[in-house]
């Protein structure tokens, strides 16, 4: 059973959905859809309120055909409303690659650009498909061939995919990316400051917050010496600052530079930098907090249980879920509080 999309102004619910909305009627934006697609502003509309409500595509498609205040809400003509299979169509043809860029440009374009010494907030969620394995049993050998697995999170067990997410500080989102879900975090480290690095978002002496997942010695020593940051990733128990002190030297490729004067001094001031943000490390916490809050705000528009079983239908679902999220961070709804009291509705 859906809720009815009755369209109530006094609602702040109703209030924010038409911020968002109006994003995509900006003419900036239009020109970037535009360079990779036509006439897909009504089914981008379609797509956004049915994630933010957390109902089916077909149920906006049909209370939109029912009711003219709806449509008169959301600018879109009765003529131009698309049938159920067109929108699931217009979706699968879009190649991956092209509507991430396309959603990140978009995303761009409506957030400030990235602040001069801010930081960089790095975690990773679980994204569950609809299965029902407690009917039938899955074991990891009966997944063999699909793009989703087993994995593990706070919660328990699940079925699915991992995102991971990429904040500015406090909360504006800057990449994200999807794993299997069987993959550890320490293990796809590397491969998320290669993204960063590609994307020209990742700076020299940026200060990158992860949590405890993402320890591993070796994960400090590469933030250092190959992208030369400050990898702020909160310790385990074992960890031993003296350790990562002494196993801290000079990359041999340093020698090589045709300024090493400057390399080294770099490399020490990154080093010195690192090792005290290490020693109060627990004052971080905090700020590296709100990225959950956002995570629990993405889940509770469509993100918690999907009805997409591949890496490609998911990742562009996952694209819509933090550009939708972004709006909502670059209208203002930044602060703790207010992203927890839009999580829970």
């Amino acid at each position: 059973m859906h809720i009815p999309l009755v369209v109530c102004q006094s609602d702040y619910r109703w209030q924010l959905l038409s911020k968002i909305l109006k994003v995509f009627d900006l003419r900036k934006v239009k020109k970037i859809i535009a360079r990779y697609t036509l006439k897909s502003i009504p089914v981008l509309k379609i797509v956004t309120t049915s994630m933010f409500f957390s109902t089916r595509i077909s149920h906006v498609i049909a209370e939109l055909r029912n009711k003219k205040e709806l449509r008169k809400f959301l600018r879109i003509n009765k003529e131009e409303i698309p049938k159920v299979s067109y929108v699931y169509s217009f979706f699968s043809k879009f190649s991956l690659n092209d509507f991430t860029n396309m959603i990140l440009r978009i995303l761009n374009s409506i957030t400030k650009k990235r602040q001069r010494n801010s930081k960089l907030i790095v975690d990773c969620t679980d994204v569950s498909v609809d299965l029902n394995w407690f009917r039938k049993p899955l074991k990891q050998k009966n997944l063999r061939g699909k793009d989703y697995r087993w994995g593990y999170s706070a919660k328990g067990k699940f079925i699915g995919m991992r995102l991971t997410l990429v904040l500015e500080h406090p909360c504006k989102p800057l990449l994200f990316l999807l794993h299997p879900a069987n993959r550890h975090e320490a293990k796809i480290y590397h491969q998320i400051m290669e993204e960063l690095k590609r994307r020209r978002i990742l700076r020299q002496r940026d200060i990158i917050l992860m949590d405890k997942g993402f320890y591993a010695y070796r994960n400090y020593l590469i933030g250092l010496n190959r992208y030369r940051i400050i990898p702020l990733i909160f310790p385990r128990r074992n960890f031993k600052l003296e350790r990562l002190n002494g196993l801290l030297s000079y990359p041999l490729s340093i020698f090589n530079s045709k300024n090493l004067v400057r390399d080294r001094k770099l490399f020490k001031a990154l080093k010195a930098k690192l090792l005290n943000l290490l020693e109060n490390w627990q004052s971080f916490k905090s700020e590296r907090s709100l990225i959950e809050d956002v995570f629990k705000l993405a889940k509770s528009m469509s993100l918690r249980r999907l009805h997409r079983y591949t890496m490609r239908s998911v990742s562009k679902f996952a694209a819509l879920n933090v550009l939708l999220v972004g709006v909502i961070v670059a209208l203002g709804f930044k602060e703790k509080k207010v992203l927890q009291r839009l999580a829970k509705g």
